[in-house]
């Protein structure tokens, strides 16, 4: 019969082009049993995606959905060189001109990290390379000046956390705070100073970030 074509090889099943009569369905499908019994963990991964990391990151899903950036196979590939991540910092205490009530947006003057060259370091601005889920964090530092101070982290001109400092007893005070935002790719993240002023400067406040996962 056909059915002496199939046969196990380690790991591996083979099978003929074509099948006879239904007895020979019936014995295939006992062999596949006894295959997948032997091979559990084969079985249990079949649905589970496949990651490859090199130059670029291939997922493949054996289940794909109608994604339409993805493809009739379910393969997407991700560009290894995505990684993106900044941090600044405050090295004086001298406030700039640019400080001005109009746009109130705290300025760094030494930026430690600025891979991918998404921080604009004229303007203190990050601007987000691509849609993804993104980390912020900052501590801003007020230096011998007695006013609560709040400060912001803007997205796209709009606050989305906010933190305070204003303990009259101490010279330093930092106002800190996190938090992880969707970002469309142009979308900018920046700093503002909603309340109080930092006439005495900012010397050791910092302002760093990083893309978690692109989407």
């Amino acid at each position: 019969a056909s059915l002496t074509a199939a046969y196990l090889r380690g790991s591996r099943l083979s099978m003929p082009a074509a099948l006879g009569p239904p007895s020979d369905m019936l014995a295939l499908c006992l062999l596949s049993a006894v295959w997948l019994a032997a091979n559990p963990s084969r079985a249990q991964n079949e649905t589970e995606p496949i990651v490859l990391e090199g130059k670029c990151l291939v997922v493949c899903d054996s289940n794909p959905t109608s994604d339409p950036t993805g493809t009739a196979l379910g393969i997407s590939v991700r560009s290894g060189s995505a990684k993106v991540a900044f941090s600044a910092v405050r090295n004086t205490n001298h406030e700039p001109s640019e400080m001005s009530n109009r746009t109130m947006v705290i300025y760094f003057d030494r930026v430690l990290v600025n891979i991918g060259r998404n921080f604009d370091e004229e303007r203190s601005n990050f601007i987000a390379p691509r849609k993804g889920i993104y980390s912020f964090n900052f501590h801003v530092v007020k230096v011998y000046n007695r006013q609560t101070i709040q400060v912001s982290l803007m997205h796209n001109g709009w606050p989305v956390i906010s933190a305070f400092a204003g303990d009259q007893d101490v010279t330093r005070e930092a106002a800190s705070n996190g938090v992880l935002i969707q970002m469309e790719k142009g979308d900018r993240a920046y700093l503002k100073l909603e309340r109080g002023n930092l006439m005495g400067g900012w010397k050791y406040s910092t302002f760093s970030g990083f893309l978690v996962f692109p989407m």
